[in-house]
């Protein structure tokens, strides 16, 4: 066989992502307020955006009006020039530009506001949070205080270094001596240093660990309590407190008491130092009545409202003739300023047909409460409003709704939906919901099993297995039944 080259022409099918269609894709799983740091990005690296300000008093109204006139009337005189030199180099492409900007005359504003010049006033010092002490720092700070041998401290920030969020250690005494390069003898004493640090127990390898160290830093000398944690933490786990207290040989009463003790102490010492942040909500999609009707509406609160910058369109005309360096930069930048505008408005009603439709097809929900809520799937929305399943996916995540019951995230209304024993589709909330109240509401000291609340929801046209329950009671964190049983006894006994 000859290998040789040869060139031929094949047609083939390709899916490839334009630029314009990536950007669009990449705004719409943004929330408001990320969508407020990728639009200020984008107005301070694009000069042909500028943000809408309301502030347009009757002067600059006058003056734009003016400057305007001025403009179109040298436009319309250039455009005259073009007309008869219909053979100048780059006519046609001027004239492709015109009708590509003719699409996009919503975002044009002869009003010239440069984003840049705004003067914005700095925050007080008094509104600045400071950083708060990570874990680490503060028992590296401690260590430093401590341990004044170089061995010593390097052991020390060895250890602290392998301590996780919760404060318990990572890794073995073993491990620890091996990574150091000492002897195993010298890395229990600096631990045993570290674990009466702030937080007392931070170091322990274990709960049974962390949980004897702070009793023994709190002076807790009772046998019980101590046996409690060091032999039978399995059972306390389980709330069987019969066979604790026939174990340790005292009453249900005097178990509790233990109880309460080591319900003081705390399980996770380095949570107290954890960075966690807040995270506050805020609804992209409001949801309100108006005259006996529901109206969606997306909250555009906070966003800055663009346009086109009418100073540096001017620019770009003057460029045309004088600078071809900067007439092709400038209408670069003008392409990207309306794409990325286009971009968003198609994002806002994309999301907004996803929230229109979901405000339809819930309408009893949002009028009645959360045992007429339906069954929805992100296929049967992308079918109705003509978009890929994807790109629904991309709207709900991250949104949030406010509604007359509350803040609800979009993913809260998709959810598998169940049959009813006359073909009716049930949604798998309600039945949560259901089984929720039947609990709540359930006679405490003979506690509801999971095959009686499948036999009560099957009376009422709910039919779903054993296993089909306790997966819901499990998601609603709900113990299972001789758990319940054993806290009721132990609250009855006090």
């Amino acid at each position: 066989m000859v290998l040789k080259q040869r060139l031929d022409q094949r047609l083939v099918q390709k899916l490839i992502l334009a630029p314009a269609l990536q950007q669009a894709i990449k705004l719409l799983p943004l929330t408001n307020l990320e969508l407020i740091e990728v639009i200020n990005e984008e107005l301070s690296q694009n000069p042909m955006l500028e943000e809408e300000t309301s502030e347009k008093t009757v002067q600059e109204k006058e003056a734009g009006a003016a400057e305007r006139e001025g403009v179109e009337a040298g436009e319309r005189a250039e455009r005259r020039e073009e007309a008869d030199l219909g053979d100048e180099p780059g006519a046609p492409e001027k004239t492709i530009d015109l009708e590509f900007e003719s699409q996009f005359q919503e975002y044009f504003d002869d009003g010239f506001r440069p984003f840049f010049s705004e003067k914005k006033e700095s925050p007080a010092l008094e509104n600045v949070l400071s950083k708060s002490l990570s874990l680490w720092d503060h028992l590296n700070w401690q260590a430093n205080l401590t341990f004044f041998e170089p061995t010593d401290r390097e052991i020390a920030q060895l250890i602290i270094g392998n301590i996780n969020e919760d404060g318990y250690l990572q890794a073995s005494e073993e491990e620890l001596a091996e990574m150091a390069g000492v002897d195993l003898e010298k890395i229990r004493p600096v631990r045993e240093k570290i674990m009466v640090f702030d937080p007392v127990g931070v170091g322990s390898l274990d709960l049974k660990e962390a949980l004897l160290v702070q009793m023994e830093n709190l002076k807790i000398d009772d046998e019980i309590t101590r046996q409690l944690v060091h032999h039978h933490l399995p059972l306390l786990e389980r709330s069987d407190y019969a066979q604790l207290a026939r174990l340790l040989g005292v009453g249900l009463q005097d178990i509790k008491n233990h109880i309460e003790v080591i319900q003081s102490l705390d399980p996770t010492p380095g949570r107290k130092y954890s960075q966690e942040k807040t995270s506050y909500v805020l609804p992209d999609i409001v949801v309100a009545k108006e005259d006996n009707d529901l109206a969606v509406s997306l909250n555009d609160e906070g966003l800055p409202r663009l346009r086109i910058n009418a100073y540096y369109r001017k620019l770009l005309a003057q460029a045309a003739k004088e600078n071809v360096e900067a007439y092709h930069f400038l209408k670069d930048k003008l392409k990207k300023a309306l794409w990325f505008l286009r971009s968003l408005d198609q994002r806002d009603r994309t999301v907004y047909k996803v929230a229109k439709y979901i405000v339809d097809r819930q309408r009893e929900f949002f009028e009645k409460g959360i045992d007429y809520i339906k069954p929805l799937t992100l296929m049967e929305i992308a079918r109705e409003i003509g978009v890929h399943e994807s790109t629904v996916g991309r709207v709900v995540a991250n949104k949030f709704m406010t509604t007359p019951w509350g803040v609800f995230s979009l993913k809260y209304f998709f959810h598998k939906s169940l049959v009813g024993d006359f073909g009716e589709e049930i949604s798998s909330l309600k039945i949560k919901e259901k089984i929720k109240k039947l609990v709540e509401n359930e006679d405490r000291s003979r506690p509801l099993s999971d095959i009686e609340i499948g036999d009560i929801l099957a009376k009422n046209n709910l039919k779903i297995a054993r296993r089909t329950v306790a997966k819901y009671r499990k998601q609603l964190k709900i113990p299972p039944s001789h758990i319940r049983k054993r806290k009721f006894i132990m609250e009855g006994s006090s």
